[in-house]
């Protein structure tokens, strides 16, 4: 007997039935009953109001729920005792470390899966976006536009610059490519241990070589997973090592940086340039220096959200979905020894 599979964040009606049409068990889903979405491909949203109506169907819902398209949004530290009859939850984040450490829930036989390498292509264009926006010299084209003011100059080129990547997961590996494929020098770097990828024109080491690499590179993208060994990874010791006017980008998560360090290296002239989507904390302070300088990119950690997500989030559900049935190896397995 196929089991119950709870939908726990909204779907358009259309994803929701490839979902149906796709297994032959049960499929629960209400979106009177999920946060709504304020955006495409939205999975925090607005939370509803249940009444003691509502509470009991979203309470009756998860009682039967086996497994569960994203992680409950109504109580998730009682994720345990609101569903006893879970075995998996496919998230809808890369990243779900810290959520599921700090809701209690990386211990146990239950299986995570995450999605990782959903977002690879659109993390790896923001990283060239925020790159190139700096070594173009787009700031100072925009303050010149505002202007009115025509004056000829000269910028630089990503070809030939030092790229560092941190991080070797999908992410990571598709924006080593993505810069290295436009001719710039890239070395990444992996966890110390971990499998190292076949990256062609990409000088791949481990993260142990952060000093070594940090001095020579023009540009720096971090990509890797919040643990306890990346936090403040970069910190103000490390980041003084990047050379005068490099560039940093930050796909990974914002506690990955020390901010304070950051904004007194960015203030002072010593970085060329940072391009965010994340921040410590989230959302950034209304009060941050970050807003107001000309030398950031803010991206209120958006910039892996297609308007294309869900559907391809649903793809790698119907695939892991397969996989369960069949009992092979699920993708993007949860690690709880490395936190992702």
């Amino acid at each position: 007997m196929s089991e119950t599979i709870l939908i726990t964040s909204y779907l358009e009606p259309e994803l929701v039935e490839r979902i149906r049409r796709g297994w032959d068990g049960s499929v629960l889903f209400d979106a009177e009953l999920v946060p709504q979405p304020q955006y495409v491909a939205d999975h925090g949203g607005k939370r509803p109001e249940l009444d003691d109506a509502g509470k009991a169907a979203w309470r009756g819902m998860l009682e039967q729920a086996e497994i569960c398209f994203d992680f409950d949004w109504w109580q998730p530290d009682q994720l345990r005792r609101n569903c006893p009859r879970l075995r998996w939850v496919q998230a809808t984040s890369a990243g779900i470390g810290g959520y599921v450490q700090r809701y209690g829930l990386d211990g146990g036989d239950l299986v995570l899966t995450t999605a990782a390498g959903t977002h690879a292509v659109p993390l790896a264009e923001f990283a060239l976006t925020g790159a190139l926006y700096f070594l173009k010299g787009v700031p100072d084209l925009l303050d010149r536009q505002r202007r009115h003011h025509w004056e000829r100059y000269t910028t630089s080129s990503l070809a030939g610059r030092s790229v560092t990547v941190v991080g070797l997961g999908e992410v990571g590996r598709h924006v080593a490519r993505t810069f290295a494929a436009l001719g710039a020098r890239v070395v990444g770097l992996g966890r110390p241990g971990g499998s190292r990828p076949e990256l062609p024109g990409v000088t791949v080491r481990d993260t142990d070589a952060l000093d070594e690499v940090l001095p020579q590179a023009d540009v720096l993208v971090l990509s890797t997973p919040l643990t306890p060994q990346t936090t403040r990874l970069l910190d103000r010791r490390r980041l003084g090592l990047l050379p005068a006017g490099a560039v940093l980008v930050n796909i990974a998560r914002g506690p990955v940086v020390e901010q304070d360090a950051l904004v007194d290296l960015l203030r002072n002239g010593r970085l060329g340039g940072a391009a965010l989507d994340v921040t410590d904390p989230e959302p950034l302070p209304a009060d941050s220096p970050l807003w107001d300088m000309a030398n950031v990119l803010i991206s209120p950690h958006s910039a892996s959200t297609l308007v294309e997500e869900n559907s391809v989030l649903v793809e790698l559900f119907l695939d892991n979905l397969q996989r369960w049935r069949e009992k092979r190896p699920l993708r993007n397995l949860y690690q709880r020894d490395r936190g992702y």
